[in-house]
């Protein structure tokens, strides 16, 4: 029996083949470039999955791919970027899954912001205007006011995201999205103040679970750049509780029934905000960090889901394990990335901080301002998720990420922390 997975995210995958081989499935991985999960694959057994190299985004060809595959029981798409070829196939060779519009919706974050507004559970309404950008910026300043965030409604990893608080910020906001290539189209919607939050949750036939709740500590504005996250987030019960019927409502408001959802929001004075809803497992570390701190492979929820059947985590009581925090390592210049110095401290360093590699040497670091900038990631242990994230921040300011000018120019050193 075979379940296969399209594409995947950086890391997960070594959890995912162990989470097939405990069901009994043997795991496919179809991708279009094979160096960037390097990782994952060399710490996996020789023949741990079966992985074939394909044009991924090629729709025909992976759907042809699909049906010769024997046993082909359920396909699993975790990744933003291939949602909606995921969904298309899914659909086409009647597998289980979820209704493709809505996953069709949650790619849409304006049509999402929309629903949500019109179901009463958020303040803040979606603008956008399919016209030149002074109609954009009329429409923006009566309609949603400052300080507002303009935004691609496809967009991921924070690009395309622009803070305007006046005027002078909305007209450059508008010139410099003017000149970009947008996954969607641009819209703007409230920008809400606070401590900004992801849920991790799983969904069944209607019901959602709460597994915990990642802290996201970003860059100062006007930036959203990524920066440190730590897993689970010590909400007072009554509030944890809160959240749960909370995340239940907006995720039943969108039809996203099934299956673990990433939700972004922000904790405001007026109660929490929607950011975004991601139709998938948390990326970067999150996925590692909810197996070691919850005390479970959850990726197995995730193949279970797959096969059409309910995921035990659902239901399951779970065992619990270290609270984790992570460090995102960007270098302070552009150039080609060429190591990290420090790497050798970690050992001395409370927390077991390990350093999980995103980029390989040579590849060249162009955007700063959002996560396509860095080159690995600091992760780190402790009792509590304060704990973990002093760790990991730690061991992240002992790092240095190295880059150089491109053609052989005298090198330049950054802080990873």
């Amino acid at each position: 029996m075979s379940v296969v997975c399209l594409e995947s995210l950086t890391f997960g995958l070594g959890h995912l083949v162990r989470a097939a081989d405990a069901l009994g499935e043997r795991l496919t991985l179809l991708t279009r470039d094979r160096s960037y999960y390097t990782y994952e694959l060399e710490r996996l057994g020789a023949g741990a999955l079966d992985l074939v190299e394909t044009d991924t985004f090629d729709v025909e060809r992976v759907a042809e791919l699909l049906r010769r595959t024997p046993g082909l029981r359920g396909l699993i798409s975790s990744t933003d970027t291939w949602t909606l070829v995921g969904a298309e196939l899914t659909d086409r060779l009647g597998l289980p899954g979820l209704d493709p519009a809505v996953l069709r919706l949650t790619r849409d974050k304006a049509a999402v912001r929309g629903r949500l507004h019109h179901a009463g559970l958020t303040r803040g309404r979606a603008v956008e205007v399919a016209g030149p950008g002074a109609q954009l910026r009329g429409s923006l300043l009566k309609d949603v006011g400052l300080p507002a965030v303009l935004k691609d409604t496809a967009g991921t990893g924070s690009q395309n995201v622009w803070l305007v608080r006046d005027e002078p910020e909305l007209d450059a906001a508008l010139d410099e999205a003017a000149g970009r290539e947008l996954k969607g189209r641009l819209f703007a919607e409230p920008y809400f103040s606070g401590p900004v939050y992801s849920a991790e949750t799983l969904s069944w036939a209607g019901r959602t679970r709460l597994l915990g709740v990642s802290s996201r500590l970003m860059s100062p504005e006007p930036r959203f750049r990524e920066e440190i996250t730590a897993f689970p987030v010590a909400f007072p019960e009554t509030r944890r509780a809160s959240l749960e019927r909370w995340l239940g409502e907006v995720l039943a408001a969108i039809g996203y029934t099934d299956r673990f959802a990433h939700v972004e929001f922000v904790l405001t004075t007026g109660g929490p905000e929607v950011v975004e809803v991601n139709p998938r497992i948390g990326g970067a570390l999150v996925g590692e960090g909810m197996c070691r701190s919850l005390g479970v492979n959850v990726y197995e929820a995730m193949i279970e889901a797959a096969l059409g059947r309910r995921p035990r985590l659902m239901d399951m009581e779970l065992p619990g394990g270290p609270a984790v925090a992570f460090v995102l390592g960007y270098p302070a210049e552009p150039g080609v990335f060429t190591g990290v110095a420090g790497l050798d401290r970690l050992a001395d360093m409370p927390g077991s901080p390990a350093w999980y590699p995103v980029r390989s040497a040579g590849d060249v670091v162009e955007h700063l301002a959002d996560s396509r900038g860095y080159a690995g990631i600091v992760y780190a242990e402790a009792e509590t998720a304060e704990l973990a994230t002093h760790h990991a921040v730690a061991a992240a300011n002992a790092l240095t990420v190295l880059t150089e000018p491109p053609h052989g120019a005298a090198g330049r050193e950054a802080s990873g922390g």
